[in-house]
């Protein structure tokens, strides 16, 4: 591990010589290494609703997820700032609900597996116009499901550069791998083949600078998707004991709006408001609403404790385990779908020191974060994260 560490900071020192030699040379014009950073995060849950067996069972879970970010500027001839961002992300799980797939408890394929998730953007601001143009693709892969993406958009500031309008259009082709229950497999075949899901939306905000202390921003999105929307290894249980694949409509329409506000409480507070409300063709409805009061300790040490509650309503095709009937034309027992609460709450802290780490002046961000989640139909989890930057 000691090797690992002293060999990412000679990459980095390396990084921050040629960075300056490029600009001390032809700084509009040579490519410059903005920011990069490593990202490292554990996440645990566990409950007693899995949807895998039916709305009962256990829910445990265990995710390391690390991802690296890099972002490069270039100014072109026109004097127009150029920035491309390659994200990377690598998660690995384990799945005790999961593995119940087949009900061989740490035997099947399904108990672990790995999730890779690259991504490429690029944008273009005019700072002279105050505009902006962006353009991307994602990809995510993992043993069962796929997902390809793209991404559009735009964004203008006012002229007299208090406001801004933003618009993004992404478009997701998702492939599903039809991995039925053990026991609802046909000849005892695993796969029936792949099915595609679709999902397009549309974001939109507008941000204002209303004084030099306070900043809002509006926020609303129309996100459709179609395809099978189902997971097909998710079990529901009929009243007569019978077991089901889950079955959902192979459309939906997702309408969130929101907004965020930031107050600055002299040099030291923030507060850092957010609402939105969710309604969906499924029958949820939803509200979310949070709160953030990042606290400099000291010019280069901050403190930020958070907090957000979330409250939604139930899905009309849901029902908990064994209280679905023949007559349902669609059903699950998959309790995102179901009524609940949660609160998710924790803390971050995060160092800036003025000369960098071991002697780097731009290895000069880390941050840590803890946060706890509960949900009110009993799953809980915990999530730590660690953020190492370079700027």
């Amino acid at each position: 591990m000691k090797k690992i560490i002293v060999s990412i900071i000679a990459l980095f020192a390396s990084l921050q010589g040629k960075a300056q030699q490029d600009s001390v040379a032809t700084p509009s014009r040579k490519l410059k290494i903005e920011e990069i950073n490593l990202v490292s995060s554990y996440y645990r849950q566990d409950g007693n609703n899995s949807a895998v067996t039916g709305g009962i069972g256990t829910e445990k879970l265990d995710d390391i997820s690390n991802t690296i970010e890099v972002t490069v500027l270039k100014y072109d001839q026109k004097a127009r700032k150029n920035r491309l961002d390659l994200s990377v992300g690598l998660d690995h799980y384990t799945s005790a609900s999961s593995d119940q797939i087949d009900l061989k408890a740490n035997s099947s394929a399904s108990s672990s597996d790995n999730r890779i998730y690259p991504s490429l953007t690029w944008s273009r601001e005019n700072e002279e116009k105050g505009s902006t143009v962006t353009a991307g693709v994602l990809y995510s892969t993992e043993y069962d499901y796929q997902s390809l993406g793209a991404q559009i958009g735009f964004s203008q500031k006012t002229k007299n550069r208090m406001g801004e309008f933003t618009a993004k259009f992404q478009a997701f082709a998702d492939q599903v791998k039809l991995i039925a229950p053990v026991e609802l497999r046909p000849g005892g075949d695993d796969t029936a083949g792949m099915a595609a899901r679709n999902t397009f939306a549309l974001s939109m905000a507008y941000s204002q600078i209303i004084s030099r202390n306070f900043q809002i921003e509006l926020l609303a999105d129309g996100i459709q998707q179609n395809g099978y929307l189902s997971l097909p290894f998710h079990r529901v249980y009929f009243t007569d004991g019978s077991v089901h694949q889950e079955a959902l409509p192979d459309t939906r329409i997702k309408i969130p709006v929101g907004i965020r506000a930031n107050y600055f409480l002299g040099d030291r507070f923030i507060l850092r408001g957010y609402y939105r409300y969710y309604g969906d063709s499924w029958g949820i409805r939803s509200s979310t609403a949070s709160l953030e009061t990042p606290v400099k300790v000291s010019p280069f040490v901050s403190v930020t404790p958070f907090y957000r509650f979330y409250q939604q309503s139930a899905a009309r095709y849901f029902a908990p385990y064994q209280e679905h009937t023949a007559f349902d034309d669609f059903y699950t027992s998959n309790y995102d779908l179901s009524k609940f609460s949660s609160h998710f709450y924790g803390a971050g802290i995060r160092i800036t020191p003025k000369n960098g780490f071991f002697g780097v002046s731009r290895l000069n961000v880390l941050e840590l974060r803890y946060g706890h989640y509960t949900k009110s139909v009993g799953m809980q989890s915990d999530i730590i994260s660690l953020n190492i930057g370079f700027r």
